[in-house]
């Protein structure tokens, strides 16, 4: 595989990345993969890069986006007021998996959040997603927690 390079997601990768996410089981029910994007993708696109805090990053393989993943870092009273850097969506396009690119945006977000002053990243994933946890394990992660959510 060629290089991979990293940058800031643009309003014209809003497609690409929706339809990274879509392309799985489970984003496939909850994703709307349309052109052009639907608003509301286009709204929380325009939200995180408003953010200072947000971070959405795409992985770029001969030009092409193949990756993409999103780091906010949040403030917290506990661990003596540390940030943590929490990763979301990450998704790498199924023409490249097991190419490297998973691996590589995973470290660009853990050196995002080490120049954000984050003592920790963390992340979630469905628990139907095990070779997704394998992999997060072979990069260091730890299942140490039991995460919950409540649709609103």
């Amino acid at each position: 595989m060629s290089e991979i390079s990293f940058r800031d997601a643009t309003a014209a990768d809003v497609a690409t990345i929706v339809a990274m996410l879509a392309d799985d089981t489970l984003g496939a029910g909850r994703e709307t993969v349309s052109d052009p994007p639907l608003p509301a993708y286009l709204a929380a696109f325009e939200a995180i890069a408003a953010n200072p805090l947000d971070h959405l990053v795409v992985a770029v393989v001969d030009a092409r986006v193949v990756g993409c993943a999103q780091l906010t870092v949040l403030s917290g009273m506990s661990r003596r007021g540390a940030r943590r850097g929490l990763i979301e969506g990450v998704r790498v396009s199924s023409a490249v998996r097991s190419g490297g690119v998973g691996q590589a945006l995973i470290e660009r977000l853990i050196e995002l959040a080490r120049a954000e002053g984050c003592g920790m990243v963390q992340l979630t994933s469905d628990m139907s997603r095990t070779r997704a946890h394998r992999f997060y394990e072979r990069l260091g992660f730890k299942g140490s927690h039991l995460g919950m959510k409540m649709e609103l």
